[in-house]
């Protein structure tokens, strides 16, 4: 009696998390430039989004997770590769020239992708949305459905050139509604197929930069929000270290605009899941919500990323993003508290899903496996995010964050993130903190010792597949500082 009660507990077991042959559908949403403090189920009291606001309620929300840097390409190639820039080599955002023309090269050929590894295990995917990882006109890593950007920016969500069918045309209409609409097409095709889906959905949205900040909105939500104040958004003086986006501190157009994006992407999520849910998949779809690194706006005189301080900056905004993960078959709804990395993305998902023989084992990933949480099981967690874009590198424990910054602009940072979490009182070099100093940045020193790879490791003379965006003096990529 007691070996059959076992072997039906395995069999449970194994139907919800994958590892039958009823393996579940995933639906990968990533959104562009966006802090997850602008969602109502983050806390937002102004911007509308309640069809992510209900995934959050139907599956596990993620307090507090972080991106190991902060723009686009970096990140978006440690989400498919659980590999941080000093691996994967793409320490900044990627040149157009490689993703079209003569010199376009797929950045991440040479390792093992969540797509790829899906795959192989006889999943049908399809992307929809922005790639920003090189050789754009081609589908790569087993995607059988391609429709993407030419480019990794946006300048206008209903101009900007896209890539259907292998060829380059201009988008039919509002870019957000583009990818949702092509999200429901591939779900739609492939709902009665043998094998299971696996759904990219890179939205450029919100994608709170660049001067369309300075124009109004124009999708369905410009009208609501034209009036409104928003005032979680903080008004505060710019900060010293601003570089870029100065002209969107304060302005109401900027906010405004950035309010209706969010919000546009909201409507796309509603979209995807009542598609899911009209075809009966959603119980059997782990469905992924997350933002590809943090963003600010205004909060400590900041308005935008860490590539837009100089020096390169490290706030904890600047790095926290949306993660809600949502599978009725086997994730507990609830919030988590750990603080988790965009690199520890894709080894929880392939343990979550039973696949965890697939997690690539070269290079040596960084990342931890959170599927118990998500399985609502306790876990011993220590909280330690590492973050770098190029000359500046970060550790972020329970109590500390240790910033340190080479050539060609200092200074390095120091808060006790307990007593002082908006980041406002640089404790490094004060003689009380030595020993804490010394011993976090050990630390730091030893993480990446341990992971970065010499070809990639910039602070020890490696390179970046992508042109340096801060480089010092004498580099082929030195671009000397304007003043403001």
């Amino acid at each position: 009696m007691h070996k059959f009660l076992r072997l039906w507990l395995v069999l449970i077991a194994v139907i919800d998390t994958g590892q039958g042959a009823d393996r579940p559908n995933v639906v990968f949403i990533l959104t562009d430039n966006h802090g997850a403090w602008t969602l109502g189920c983050y806390g937002n009291p102004d911007i509308r989004t309640p069809h992510i606001d209900q995934l959050a309620s139907e599956g596990m929300l993620f307090r507090r997770a972080m991106s190991c840097n902060p723009v686009c390409s970096p990140t978006r190639a440690t989400y498919l590769t659980g590999l941080i820039p000093s691996q994967h080599g793409l320490h900044s955002f990627l040149d157009n020239k490689y993703m079209m023309g003569p010199e376009a090269y797929y950045t991440l050929d040479e390792f093992e992708t969540l797509p790829e590894i899906l795959h192989s295990e006889n999943y049908v995917c399809g992307l929809s949305g922005k790639w920003h990882l090189g050789a754009n006109l081609t589908p790569h890593d087993g995607f059988s459905y391609w429709v993407t950007m030419v480019h990794g920016s946006t300048s206008n969500f209903y101009e900007d050139p896209i890539i259907e069918d292998g060829e380059v045309r201009k988008t039919p209409k509002y870019m957000t509604d583009l990818w949702t609409d092509h999200a429901v097409k591939f779900i739609e095709q492939n709902k009665d197929g043998d094998r299971p889906f696996f759904l990219y959905l890179a939205y450029n949205g919100p994608y709170c930069l660049g001067p369309m900040l300075l124009r109004p909105a124009q999708n369905r939500h410009a009208e609501f929000y034209a009036d409104k104040e928003l005032l979680s958004f903080p008004r505060d003086s710019v900060h010293p270290w601003q570089y870029n986006n100065l002209g969107y501190h304060n302005n109401p157009v900027s906010i405004r605009r950035v309010a209706a994006e969010v919000s546009g992407v909201d409507d796309g999520v509603g979209t995807v899941m009542d598609t899911l849910k009209r075809h009966g998949l959603d119980e059997n779809t782990i469905v992924i919500f997350a933002g590809d690194q943090g963003w600010m706006g205004g909060q400590n005189g900041f308005f935008g990323m860490g590539d837009h301080t100089r020096p390169i900056a490290a706030h904890d905004l600047m790095m926290q993003v949306p993660l809600i993960i949502r599978h009725p078959r086997g994730i507990r709804p609830g919030d988590s508290e750990i603080m988790v990395s965009n690199y520890d993305f894709l080894p929880s998902l392939l343990d979550y899903m039973g696949l965890g023989n697939r997690i690539p084992q070269k290079p040596k990933l960084p990342g931890r496996s959170y599927a118990p949480v998500l399985r609502g099981q306790d876990i011993q967690w220590e909280t330690a995010m590492f973050y770098e874009m190029e000359g500046c590198r970060s550790v972020r424990t329970e109590q500390w964050k240790y910033v340190a910054r080479r050539e060609p602009h200092g200074p390095s940072e120091l808060y006790d993130m307990q007593h002082d979490p908006q980041e406002r009182f640089n404790l490094y070099g004060q003689p009380q903190y030595a020993e804490v100093q010394q011993q976090i940045a050990a630390r730091l020193d030893a993480f990446f010792a341990e992971y970065a790879e010499p070809e990639y490791d910039i602070w020890n003379g490696g390179r970046s597949k992508a042109r340096r965006l801060v480089a010092p003096e004498g580099h082929p990529d030195y671009r000397p500082l304007r003043h403001r």
